[in-house]
């Protein structure tokens, strides 16, 4: 049985903080609110998954040191955009040839671009690294419900490491060695996912889904290969798979966020409303400049930034996709 930390108490931290525990591992988690930790570790409630228990082998703190000393690796579970100030305050405390860490969260880090491999990389050099990815709403994963990831890394054994402490009857773990494509597929993924919700929030129908993930994927995989990910990466679990998930389930925060826009919201009451950190608002941002410095066309990518930032009435930009010109399918 393995030691396992955690760093962040939201929603997906823990709810593999659940499945890790049922197969039998300790683990602590790291939150940085005093709240939080009290609600796991009195009442074994999360206020993100009001349904599940936590079971009794799943300790929660404020210290980081508390809750790496003695890991056999980390999980980074927190928001992307506070990964680099979160992995500032606890490289302290890694073992680097000893600890891995496994980039739990999708996303791409605002300032820089990195994905989030390489933002911990440049905090914490020569440290172990992987990325697990792939479509795992928290709220299924916390009540057992099958779910297929994937682990990518260049370290073989990292990737061992993790099928075999995850996998059960539950859970499978495929494993890659195309980081960049698996991070990247998480993070793109999310904005059509946001992309969906407002076609829902117009009142878009299956035929317009059906069409808009099939040219949604289009979009990830042309900008993810010019970003160093591998093609056939995005037609996998972390591209692919993710995107469906996360583009027509009811649990999705991203869509929820996208179909608010679509019903008139403001961003800022959107984000009220959500609740959560809703990654593909800023990940949207990042992908436009990102497509624009490598001059490449995402038709689906420059109308949902008017959206956001041009304000764009969603209508409208469903009418300017349908009516662009005439083209060959790529």
């Amino acid at each position: 049985m393995k030691n396992i930390a955690i760093i962040g108490s939201g929603s997906w931290g823990v709810a593999l903080a659940i499945h890790l525990a049922k197969l039998g591992h300790h683990i602590k988690i790291w939150s940085f609110s005093k709240e939080e930790a009290d609600l796991i570790n009195l009442e074994k409630k999360c206020m993100f998954l009001p349904n599940v228990v936590i079971p009794e082998n799943v300790e929660c703190k404020n210290s980081y040191e508390e809750v790496i000393k003695g890991a056999d690796f980390i999980l980074q579970v927190t928001p992307s955009k506070f990964t680099r100030s979160t992995v500032k305050e606890y490289k302290p405390y890694v073992d680097v040839k000893n600890q891995p860490i496994i980039v739990c969260s999708k996303g791409i880090e605002r300032e820089t671009a990195l994905t989030l491999d390489e933002v911990i990389s440049e905090e914490i050099p020569n440290v172990r690294i992987g990325a697990l990815s792939g479509p795992s709403h928290a709220e299924e994963v916390s009540i057992a419900i099958p779910t297929v990831l994937v682990i990518a890394s260049k370290d073989e054994e990292l990737k061992k490491l993790v099928q075999n402490t995850f996998m059960n009857e539950n859970m499978r773990i495929y494993t890659s060695e195309d980081i960049k494509g698996v991070e990247l597929g998480g993070a793109l993924k999310n904005i059509i996912a946001f992309c969906s919700g407002v076609a829902a929030g117009i009142g878009c129908g299956d035929n317009t889904f059906a069409a808009l993930i099939t040219r949604g994927l289009v979009e990830i995989r042309k900008l993810g290969v010019a970003l160093g990910g591998e093609k056939d990466t995005f037609y996998g679990l972390s591209g692919l798979g993710d995107l469906i998930v996360t583009c027509l389930s009811q649990h999705s925060r991203n869509r929820k966020a996208g179909f608010l826009i679509g019903q008139g919201k403001t961003i800022e009451e959107t984000k009220k409303e959500v609740g959560m950190t809703i990654e593909s608002i800023d990940n949207i941002e990042i992908a436009k400049k990102l497509s624009d410095a490598l001059n490449i066309e995402l038709p689906i990518l420059n109308t949902v930034y008017d959206i956001l930032y041009h304000n764009l009435e969603p209508k409208k930009a469903l009418e300017m996709l349908m009516t662009r010109e005439k083209k060959q399918e790529d």
